[in-house]
């Protein structure tokens, strides 16, 4: 029997489920128009100040009884017309209490689907579901979702973009995942009193506050400077602790999994096919501290920390601290097939013409996987970029290069980023112009696919059904 209206042998696509949000969403959202009143009182604060003052008593308590039911309502509203729902191709969202705003995503172009928790989230049991879309800048996002229903619709998600039926998505279930490295919260302290910038920003916040009571004797002075000072030491030092507290990064067919947080909790994903460029940093400290709480040469010469630029992402960190063999071994799976360079070529001598003393930092390695360039003395950073994800190369002279026979060669990336490789022989860099050029070609020929579900490792999940196919095999 046929379906009306429907040609013979076409079934009638399944029901749409539309779903709402958590119901403590509508708290979240009612603080709106209180952040209005806020923001226009930190803008103006003497308008603020001089309208507050002409009004009594009786007035604010009326005020606030007519703009705390307002506020309620409109959190209510907002939740209540905002529904989420997965179709066969697209998740679908629709929003807007006036003006209406559907947002499909296709879910073959999702390549991450990451879960946060803040702090007072955690409290109410719910999180915040993430979508990276490649080709788009901007995440959408579904906040807020019950803790469980928000890792079982990222699953869902995950298993439906990986090319699973829409009627087993919902027993395949998270991805299996194997830790590859944990950053104990003992190390990660360690290293950020021994990162430059935080007793940099300490000393600033202690000395032109000082400096300036002593000059000026104005206690506002002071404040003004001081206030921001040490809002940026805390930053750079407890900041950084706070965020990076219990990083662990995992392996799945999905990609990397990274796992964060002291306070909010972030579960992210880092797809390999999408990562451009990995860098890996070297602080003075960490090379000379880290080798001697590492063991030396044998476990790898110190401490790194490890970097990323991912197109259409804002990942920036794999790695906070590690000693430097077992970073490797990440980067390793991040860039399959590319071993981190040893030996480096230093810039000329002549170079120090141009650049005094830190000509030294230059050095340049290419790889018939990577292009690898390091600069920096104190600081080294070792950018490393596989020859598939280069979009352009460029050279560059300025007139006093010229006259010393030197040049620099720029890789442009995917994520609108560049790396140099700096103070090189113009005729060297004549000829690695056109040699990446030729390399760049032969990678995007060779590449993999930039999905994550092309390129993950099959690892299979058992239970008493059985082996269930994994994500990897399924894409193949």
């Amino acid at each position: 029997m046929t379906s009306p209206g429907r040609p013979d042998g076409i079934p009638e696509p399944p029901p749409v489920t539309e779903r709402r949000l958590h119901p403590v969403t509508p708290f979240r959202r009612a603080w709106a128009p209180l952040t209005v009143l806020t923001g226009w009182a930190v803008h103006d604060p003497g308008g603020a100040q001089e309208q507050f003052a002409r009004l009594t008593g009786t007035v604010l308590l009326l005020g606030l009884a007519v703009l705390v039911p307002a506020a309620g309502l409109y959190g209510f509203l907002s939740w209540w017309f905002t529904h989420y729902a997965v179709t066969g191709t697209e998740l679908r969202i629709r929003t807007g209490l006036l003006f209406r705003r559907t947002a499909h995503i296709r879910l073959e172009r999702i390549q991450a689907v990451d879960v946060s928790r803040p702090l007072l989230a955690r409290v109410a049991g719910v999180a915040k579901l993430r979508i990276d879309v490649v080709g788009t800048d901007d995440k959408d996002e579904l906040a807020f979702l019950g803790e469980r229903e928000a890792r079982a619709l990222r699953a869902e998600l995950l298993a439906r973009a990986a090319g699973f039926a829409p009627e087993t998505a919902h027993e395949v279930g998270e991805a299996p995942a194997q830790v590859l490295l944990h950053v104990p919260p003992r190390e990660l302290a360690r290293a950020l009193l021994l990162t430059g910038a935080t007793w940099g920003a300490l000393c600033a916040a202690l000395v032109v506050p000082t400096v300036l009571w002593l000059v000026t004797g104005n206690l506002w002075t002071v404040l003004a400077s001081a206030l921001p000072l040490f809002g940026a030491a805390g930053a750079s030092s407890a900041g950084r602790f706070v965020t990076e507290f219990d990083w662990t990064v995992s392996e799945s067919p999905d990609g990397l999994r990274i796992d964060h947080g002291l306070l909010d909790r972030a579960h992210e994903t880092v797809p390999p096919g999408r990562v451009q460029t990995v860098r890996i940093v070297e602080p003075l400290l960490w090379r000379r501290w880290g080798s001697r709480r590492s063991g030396g040469a044998e476990s790898g010469g110190g401490w790194v920390r490890v970097e990323l630029d991912v197109a259409g992402s804002d990942n920036s960190v794999l790695i906070p601290v590690a000693p430097r063999a077992v970073a490797e071994s990440v980067v390793a799976r991040v860039l399959p097939g590319v071993t981190v360079p040893r030996e480096l070529s230093r810039a000329p001598r002549r170079a120090r013409w141009c650049v005094p003393v830190w000509w030294r930092g230059h050095r340049l390695a290419v790889t018939g996987a990577v292009f690898a360039a390091r600069s920096g003395l104190l600081c080294r950073r070792l950018s490393l970029v596989p020859h598939a994800k280069v979009q352009s190369v460029r050279l560059t002279q300025g007139p006093w290069m010229r006259r010393r026979g030197l040049a620099d060669v720029h890789v442009d990336t995917g994520a609108g980023k560049t790396v140099t490789a700096r103070l090189r022989d113009a005729q060297e860099a004549a000829r690695l112009l056109h040699e990446q050029a030729e390399r760049s070609r032969t990678g995007r020929r060779n590449a993999r696919p930039d999905r994550w579900m092309a390129t993950g490792r099959p690892l299979r999940r058992t239970d008493a059904r059985g082996p269930a196919p994994s994500r990897g095999d399924r894409a193949r």
